[in-house]
């Protein structure tokens, strides 16, 4: 009778611990609290980074807004010379590497707001570093086209000026296009373009090229003390877009080491992506390697 007791107990016990009314181990308060705690920590952390952000942001804005305000206060002398090639503008990388930089403009307005996808996709598909520079029309006009570009490690993005102008502090013209006339006017076609850079990218551009690629020494002071270096070329790639293909690979296989190419990405109905694919391909072949500006010195 005792041993049969027991055994009844036993499943009773049993079958209560497997039952649906068995007591569930709930969460202390304590420990809820803290869980809570935790996830409103790294909210107000996050809100914390991005106020930070926009903080530096906005001093970063003020500091470009404030130098423009500085060069403008500066006074100048007259210039003479008005041409690509003037002292102080950068034509190629002081290195005997076997290195190229390719530079990219795109210019923008009427009939140099199209995007050469051709080109641009060359260039990723085969790991091709470039420097792209870009004018403020083209930006607008190809919005969401550079968005992607700035943010692909392969192109860093420079500045190709607010109206395309070829600087100068009193007027003139290059290939039919009438330049800045003062001071004011160069200080607006360079800092326009690099706060809408910034504004865009969260990057300042360290690198200026006109329209045309004209300028005076005066203008090219200018720029420098607006943070920026003139930065030109020593080979003439694709001629304003307007060489066939086999142009494009004449003049780009007369690249040396440290040599900057200047090419156009915004005529795509060009033949400049179809030499820029057979040039590279032959400068690759002769141990060739395609760099950043920034990771050399100019001259």
């Amino acid at each position: 009778m005792g041993k049969t007791l027991g055994v009844l107990l036993f499943i009773l016990l049993i079958t209560f611990g497997c039952s649906s009314n068995s007591p569930v181990i709930q969460e202390k308060p304590e420990d809820s609290n803290m869980k809570n705690h935790s996830v409103g920590n790294t909210s107000e952390v996050d809100e914390a980074e991005e106020k930070a952000e926009e903080v530096k942001k906005d001093e970063q804005r003020q500091g470009i807004n404030e130098l423009a305000l500085e060069v403008s206060g500066k006074v100048y002398g007259d210039s003479s010379q008005f041409s690509e090639y003037v002292s102080g503008v950068k034509t190629r990388m002081d290195t005997k590497e076997k290195v190229i930089s390719l530079t990219l403009d795109a210019c923008g307005g009427e009939f140099g707001s199209g995007y050469d996808e051709k080109l641009i996709s060359f260039l990723i598909e085969n790991n091709i570093k470039a420097d792209l520079f870009v004018n403020a029309r083209w930006i607008d006009a190809q919005y969401e086209a550079f968005l992607e570009l700035s943010q692909n490690p392969l192109f860093t993005i420079q500045n190709h000026g607010t109206k395309h102008k070829p600087l100068s502090t009193s007027p003139r013209s290059a290939w039919g296009i009438a330049s800045t006339s003062t001071k004011e006017e160069i200080i607006g076609e360079i800092m326009d373009n690099q706060l809408k850079i910034y504004d865009i990218t969260g990057t300042i551009p360290k690198y200026f090229r006109s329209g045309t690629a004209f300028y005076d020494e005066i203008s090219v002071q200018i720029a420098e003390d607006l943070g920026v270096q003139i930065v030109n070329f020593d080979v003439i790639g694709d001629g304003g877009a307007t060489f066939t293909k086999q142009e494009v690979v004449q003049e780009m296989l007369k690249a040396q080491p440290g040599s900057i190419i200047i090419l156009h990405m915004n005529q795509p109905e060009s033949e400049t992506a179809e030499g820029v694919k057979e040039a590279v391909a032959s400068l690759i072949e002769q141990g060739f390697s395609f760099v950043h500006l920034q990771d050399y010195e100019l001259e």
